[in-house]
């Protein structure tokens, strides 16, 4: 039987303050905590990702208030959108504050903050007292984590606390906005789109552009923009539908991640997705882990090609990017 709720949150809390690290669960995927003021913890969190030291980590907070004592500027703009939208996938960029380590932002001038939908991240965070970063618990560059059991699967008992939250509800990571920009430019697309923001800040707001690359060298301006990310240990395509008879036809055994109906012959596999935006996004890193399973030669990604109407055409916007990086 698991430990109670409250006795695992407290056994949570003991081991961060001692600059241990604990794998929470989000809306968005399962994050790899550490105390955000002390830099010795986060080294571990980077050290257990195998994490570039130029890819920065987002900083999670219960609050408002919390989220002040992060940032050396917090604008009219960041009220509103908090307001509105936290909890919840939205992670805003501003300067950060002196108490938040430069190896959190890859030593870059601002920072990334958000408060995260989960109400088990969020009673931790409250009984913490203190922000937590919060990278995905997995890896470097491969799938994110959607469940604890994935979480576990990637590291040791010993070395990470998995706190048990079920799974994630959205499924691909928060939209990070840059607030230190005018206007205001989302640097990584997800649920939240720019439409919904400008609509709340009665302002433009610059949205994604995929493929933009980040100058060599600096510290990237928000997690999320290696080219290859997200990516399964199978080697990965993205094809056309159209594409898929002549693709399986001439190569060897496959799982194909389809949306759609598509017809499938032996011995080759099919690991079927939602075929609405939400849906899909719930599902897909869940979709890469098992395909990873099924040991076979390649995994052929079918391109969803969502209509011009869609009115979740920014979800995916944000399912293609994962996409794209996955088969990087």
């Amino acid at each position: 039987m698991p430990p109670p709720r409250t006795s695992i949150i407290h056994l949570a809390v003991r081991r961060l303050l001692a600059g241990g690290v604990v794998a929470f669960p989000t809306e968005t995927v399962y994050g790899l905590g550490a105390d955000a003021t002390n830099e010795a913890a986060i080294r571990r969190v980077f050290n257990l990702k195998g994490r570039p030291p130029q890819n920065p980590l987002i900083v999670h907070v219960a609050d408002e208030a919390m989220a002040r004592q992060v940032v050396a500027h917090w604008p009219e703009q960041a009220s509103i959108l908090a307001k509105h939208l936290w909890p919840g996938p939205l992670s805003l960029v501003l300067p950060k504050a002196d108490i938040i380590p430069g190896i959190v932002t890859a030593g870059g001038p601002n920072v990334a903050v958000r408060c995260p939908d989960h109400p088990l991240t969020l009673e931790l965070l409250r009984q913490l007292g203190r922000p937590l970063v919060g990278p995905s618990a997995n890896l470097s560059g491969t799938v994110s984590p959607t469940t604890a059991q994935h979480v576990a699967f990637a590291f040791d008992s010993d070395e990470v606390l998995v706190l048990d939250g079920g799974k994630c509800k959205a499924g691909i990571e928060s939209t990070v906005l840059l607030l230190t920009e005018h206007p205001p430019r989302i640097a990584r697309p997800g649920l939240i789109s720019a439409e919904q923001i400008s609509s709340l800040i009665h302002a433009p707001v610059a949205d994604f552009i995929a493929g933009l690359k980040p100058a060599a060298e600096t510290p990237l301006e928000s997690p999320g923009l290696l080219d290859k990310h997200y990516a399964p240990s199978t080697p990965a395509r993205l094809i056309p539908a159209a594409s898929l008879p002549a693709a399986l036809r001439d190569g060897p055994r496959a799982v194909v991640i389809a949306h759609v109906p598509v017809p499938i012959p032996p011995p080759h596999v099919l690991e079927p997705l939602p075929h609405d935006a939400l849906g899909y996004a719930a599902g897909l890193y869940a979709a890469l882990r098992s395909a990873d399973q099924h040991r076979a030669d390649r995994i052929l990604i079918i391109l969803p090609e969502p209509p011009a109407n869609d009115r979740h055409a920014a979800i995916w916007t944000a399912i293609l990017d994962r996409l794209r990086r996955a088969t990087a």
